[in-house]
This record gives structure tokens, sequence and C-alpha cells, in this order.
């Protein structure tokens, strides 16, 4: 009996001795060196957590934002008595499809709007503005963009350039349009737009992020004033705002502020990275239906469309998304701090509010570009050991180069980062289920450049802050 006791004795010493040394372990050195094992240099990492530690108060705010956020969402799906009978999928036509239908009232309420349209059959965010626009618009109508050119997958679309053959585009429909750009300071050109406007202007379209230009993304309340004043103008006149990469950034959407239609899609901010596809379009009872009416067919609209299995990844998603895009602004910052104290202009810069989850970089050489996409390729959970190439994409007119090793393909909630080959040589990142993930890549896109050669070791030497 000693024996045994003296041996549990001896085990109890050992036991006490390793949990001693465990608590005098630093996480931080932990982390540090496993950043070092997943090929960060120590300046690279010394640089950067400086530059993180200096957004610890913004950072807070951005939470704050999310806050709000979860529980307006969660506020929806109690109301709508959201159950797992809800996930259920459907097939063949789709009819009687619960959680489909309770899904846009979660939505619609989300939004505040009267309606919504969420749906895995719409494709991305391009095909959602696409329904949107075609469902709303008549031969003899006319379109005004007044954000300037919008995103490039749109321009055959709405068959922008006369010398361009469009097959299926608006204008083959008989419906012109018209642009105007943004002021120098990125705010609306208000003479522009009341001199552009008709009789026959039916739909006013607003692109609240910057798309493939250095401008700034536009505030809600921005946003909300261009409408107030295209109101009081015609107050017929539909407001359709592409809302992509600005859902849940702010506590209020363009829906609040009188738009018409709120159109995205799924596999960016408001899929919290599980939606596996689709797009929405929240809006007036009216808009929706016609929309529904263009990606299905008239009549049926939205009866008709089966969910199949997805229904608890896009409720999932939703509930995730707050927390997700607050995740990928945190992200943004960061990358705006890693890069501007190098020399680089971003927009928006670190210090400003964001109203979307994209930071652009402008580096000025195509060589810049590809290697800091090599780096967000590096970092990804899936496909990290593919290099990204430049390459000519459909419905782009340059080269683009993505860089996406994502769940879900082409999700630019996650990680991701994408450029035209074209000057000024700008690149968009995105993206982060996680902040740790986020800040991750960008270390891994500083630490390409540095490898490359077109970023100096001097340029981040820890006494640059001093």
């Amino acid at each position: 009996m000693n024996n045994i006791l003296n041996n549990i004795d001896e085990e109890s010493k050992k036991t006490d001795q390793r949990d001693s040394k465990a608590d005098n372990y630093d996480i931080n050195d932990i982390i540090r060196q496993c950043y070092f094992s997943m090929d960060i240099s120590d300046r690279v990492y010394d640089y950067c957590e400086n530059i993180w530690h200096g957004f610890k108060d913004r950072f807070e705010k951005i939470d704050k934002v999310s806050e709000y956020n979860q529980l307006k969402v969660l506020k929806a799906m109690r109301k709508n008595r959201i159950s797992d009978a809800h996930f259920a999928g459907s097939n063949g036509y789709g009819y009687t499809d619960l959680g489909r239908d309770s899904l846009e009232k979660v939505y619609a309420d989300v939004f505040h709007t009267e309606d919504a349209l969420v749906r895995s059959q719409i494709t991305c965010g391009t095909h959602a503005l696409t329904a949107a626009l075609f469902g709303n618009l008549r031969p003899g109508d006319e379109l005004i963009y007044v954000t300037g050119k919008p995103y490039d997958t749109l321009e055959r679309i709405i068959g922008i350039d006369e010398d361009v053959e469009c097959p299926a585009s608006l204008r083959e429909y008989g419906i012109s349009y018209k642009q105007t750009d943004l002021k120098a300071d990125g705010s609306f050109d208000y003479d522009a737009i009341k001199s552009l406007i008709t009789d026959k202007t039916r739909i006013v379209a607003i692109q609240r992020s910057k798309g493939y230009s250095v401008r700034p993304t536009l505030s809600v309340g921005e946003i909300g004033e261009c409408i107030d004043f295209v109101k009081n103008i015609n107050p017929d006149i539909i407001c359709m705002v592409d809302n992509c990469y600005g859902e849940f950034v702010e506590t209020i959407e363009p829906s609040d502020v009188g738009a018409d239609m709120c159109v995205g899609s799924l596999i960016k901010n408001p899929g919290g990275g599980l939606a596996p596809m689709g797009g929405y379009i929240a809006g007036t009872k009216k808009c929706v239906n016609n929309a529904s009416y263009r990606l299905t067919t008239p009549a049926l609209g939205k009866e008709v469309g089966a969910s199949l299995g997805i229904n608890q990844s896009l409720y999932q998603g939703l509930f995730m998304a707050p927390q997700v895009t607050a995740s990928a602004l945190k992200g943004a910052i960061f990358a705006a701090g890693v890069y501007e104290k190098i020399g680089f202009k971003c927009v928006p810069d670190s210090s400003q509010e964001r109203h979307d989850i994209i930071q652009s970089v402008v580096f000025g050489t195509p060589e810049a570009v590809i290697e800091f996409c090599k780096g967000i390729q590096r970092a990804a959970p899936v496909d990290s050991h593919v290099v990204p190439e430049p390459y000519a994409m459909p419905g782009y007119h340059s080269d683009v180069i993505m860089a996406a090793g994502a769940f879900v393909s082409g999700s630019s909630i996650e990680l991701s980062a994408d450029a035209p080959i074209e000057e000024p040589y700008s690149v968009y990142f995105q993206g982060g289920l996680t902040w740790q993930h986020a800040k991750y890549g960008i270390m891994m896109s500083l630490q390409y450049l540095c490898n490359a050669g077109i970023v100096s070791v001097k340029d981040i030497e820890p006494n640059y802050f001093n």
C-alpha cells in the first residue's frame, strides 16, 4: 500500500511540474512561432502586429454594429417562427416550399421591405441585377446609372457600347441607357442627374460599391439623399441599388432610405460564407414580383423554384452574416493600414468610414498586383498550392487575376482578391470569414511582395513608427 501511495505522490509531482510549465507558456510567443512556421518572416510579423494593435478601438465600433445587425436578423427569424421544418428542401416545381417562402419573409423583415426574392436559381449578383432590370423595364423605357459606368459584367447586359454586338441585351429590347459620373470627390452630380431624367426614365440605378474603380464607396446616407432628389423630380421612378458588398456594414440598408429595390449576391455578405449559391432582391411587392416573373415565368413567379436541400445553409448563413461581415471589415482596415504606411494609395484609407468590405490598393505595376494575389491564394484553406495568373474572363474587358481559395467557388465574402490587369494597377481585396484568417492573408500578401523585391525590407523596419 505504501508503495502505491508513493507512486501516486510522484506522479502528482510530475503533473504539477507540467502544469507549472504550461502556466509559463506565452501564448503570444506560441502564435508568433506558428506564423514563422507558416512562412511569415519576423520583420513582416512585427510590422503587422504594430499595425493591428492601433485599430483596437476601431474594431470595437465594428463589433457594436455587428451586434445590432445580429439582433436585427435574430428578431426577423423569431418573428417568422423559424423551425427545423423550414430546413427541409423541395424538388420539382417547388410548390408549397415553406422554408423558401419563410426565408423570403425573413429577408423582407431584415431589409424592412414589402417583399423579397431569395433564390438559389439566381446564379450571381449580376444575374440578380439582370432579373431586377429586365423584370421592371419595358421597351421604350430609359435606364440611368448615376454612379458612372457599372461593373464590367453588366456592360453587355445593358448594351452600353453601341459598337459591340450584345445579343439579348436591354438595348435589343428597345431600352435606352444613360449615365452620369460621380464628381471628383465621389459625390453625386445632382445637376447632371436632373438634366438626364426625362418622361421615359423608368429606373435610376445606384452602384453602392466601387467596382473596378478607385472611388469612395457610397454611404447609405448619401444614397438616401440621391433617392430623395430623384423622387422629388418624379416619385414614380424606380430607384434600384446594387447593394453587393455593402450588407450589414452599417446599421441601415438602402431600403431603409427609400430604395425600391436592393439587390445582391448570397455568396457575398448576406450568405455568411455558408450559402453555396444564390442572390436576393428585396423591395416593393410590385418590383419583386416583376423580377420573379423574369427569373421564372410570368404568372408563376415566386410560386415555383425548388430549394432542393440548401434552406438550412441559407438561413444559417444569414444568421452568421453580421459577424462574418465584421471580420471582413476588420481585414479591410488592416490591409489599408499595412499598405498605406509603406507608401501605397489605399481607397478608403485606414481612418475613413467604411460602407462596404472592399479594400483597393493602388500598386502602379502589374507585377505587384500579381504578387499580392499570389500571397492571398497561398493563405487560403482551399487550393493554397495553386498559383493564380491573369486570364481573359468572360464579361471583362481586360485580363483579370483572381485569388480565391474558397469553400464556395467564387465566394467573395471569403478571403479573396481580384484585379484587372490595367492601369492604375489596383488590386481589390475583400472577405475573410474570420478576422484571424483575413489578418494572415494580408500578412502573406506582404510577404510575397517582400520576397519578390517589390517592397524593400527597409520599408518595414520596426522603428518605422518612431
